[in-house]
């Protein structure tokens, strides 16, 4: 199961254009093109309960005690097609990557043409003497090996109720680490060092976005957060050091920075502000005699707590921080390779002076708990079987505390080529 993970990893989000991840092989002229991806399907049934308005954007945990929902989606990973190509020329490693991502659900009659992303479109050029550089869109480089590491990234996770129509679920995003997401980049990787190896890049810079809601009133118009990115891009990092044998595992730790200009765009608040988003986090993975265990943490000053830059200021201008963890345990079954996992984390917001004096919210907490089993039926066919409980805990002012949970069972499968 250990080297079905890698597969899904190195298929589904990196694809990087190299012979040790190929999918399908083509010999075409001076280049070899890989053809790999991902076909995933899950059946879902996600009990709501909580207090109205708890439950708002992005978990979308649901509106009070509504009925149960039952929907065919695709899970954290999108379906994926992905064409890599490779070649040597001048001395140099050339590739490429383009993809393309539909989702695996409609909640329509008549449109099927309603959800459909393109993740990457990149091209690369290095040696493995000093390294490679990457020129367009892919993974964003801060908080990715936290979803790398992630078990739901075989599975469904969180929102598989409220996002049903979507290209995927959320996994953990938000209930444990960021979202890493999809960026336009420049970035430089190094040679691995004897297991070391860091990435640093340029990427570009995003919007503000989202809002807080007034747990008083149950409104969010009141603390609306929209603005410009500015002309600053952000800048990205991770290093990390990975060894093998009886006992490996991997450590890594990386940064984001951006300038954002802008932040206030409220008619109550007069002229232009600017502030700073920055975040960090550190991560460790072990495996042993069949047994995993991750371990991580981040913090935040501006960025939010599950999109990036979603939250992360208010209506004024005003940071608010964040921070993030989640542990996970697995085990792989010896004979059979069915990985049984349980894992749990906590995404938290912190309300600023004036979302405590003006609406009275201390911080906004996000856990979820997931316990799952992942069968490989074939080499490149995982059966999937999840249990997840997210729960939002407003902490109001003064007490009376809001809360809304989401309570999902997922059952499908996950097909890697």
């Amino acid at each position: 199961m250990n080297n079905t993970i890698k597969l899904a990893v190195a298929s589904a989000l990196l694809a990087a254009a190299s012979s040790a991840n190929a999918g399908i092989s083509i010999p075409a002229g001076d280049w070899t093109l890989d053809i790999g991806g991902v076909v995933n399907a899950y059946y879902t049934h996600t009990n709501f309960s909580g207090d109205t308005g708890a439950g708002a954007a992005p978990l979308g945990l649901g509106d009070g005690d509504q009925r149960s929902t039952n929907n065919i989606t695709t899970g954290l990973l999108p379906n994926y097609l992905s064409v890599s190509g490779k070649t040597r020329q001048n001395d140099l490693d050339v590739g490429f990557t383009i993809s393309i991502n539909p989702g695996a659900s409609t909640v329509q009659a008549g449109r099927q043409t309603s959800q459909q992303e393109n993740r990457q479109a990149f091209l690369t050029f290095g040696d493995a003497s000093w390294g490679s550089i990457k020129l367009g869109k892919d993974l964003g480089i801060y908080a990715s090996d936290a979803i790398l590491n992630d078990m739901t990234l075989l599975g469904v996770g969180s929102a598989a109720g409220s996002l049903a129509g979507n290209t995927t679920t959320l996994g953990r995003i938000g209930t444990g680490f960021m979202y890493a997401d999809w960026k336009s980049q420049v970035a430089y990787s190094s040679p691995n060092w004897n297991g070391f190896s860091f990435t640093v890049g340029v990427t570009q810079a995003w919007n503000t976005v989202g809002t807080l809601v007034d747990p008083l009133t149950l409104t969010a118009a009141s603390a609306t957060s929209t603005g410009r990115g500015g002309s600053q891009s952000a800048y990205e990092g991770k290093a990390s050091y990975e060894w093998a044998g009886d006992f490996g595992g991997k450590v890594w730790a990386s940064a984001i920075t951006q300038k954002v200009e802008d932040v206030s765009s409220t008619t109550a608040v007069s002229g232009t502000k600017s502030g700073r988003a920055t975040a960090w986090d550190l991560g460790a993975t072990v495996n042993v005699a069949g047994f995993g265990l991750t371990g991580y943490y981040g913090e935040g000053k501006g960025i939010g707590q599950t999109l990036q830059l979603f939250d992360g200021f208010d209506a004024t201008g005003k940071r608010r921080d964040s921070d993030q963890w989640y542990v996970q345990g697995t085990y792989t079954l010896p004979g059979v390779g069915t990985k049984l996992g349980a894992s749990y984390g906590e995404s938290t917001l912190d309300g600023n002076r004036t979302d405590k004096t003006t609406f009275g919210v201390n911080d906004i907490e996000d856990s979820m708990w997931t316990v799952g089993a992942y069968h490989p039926l074939t080499k490149h066919l995982n059966l999937v079987a999840e249990y997840s409980q997210s729960e939002r805990d407003i902490d109001v002012v003064g007490g009376g505390d809001l809360k809304a949970k989401a309570k999902t069972v997922a059952l499908g499968a996950i097909l890697f080529f």
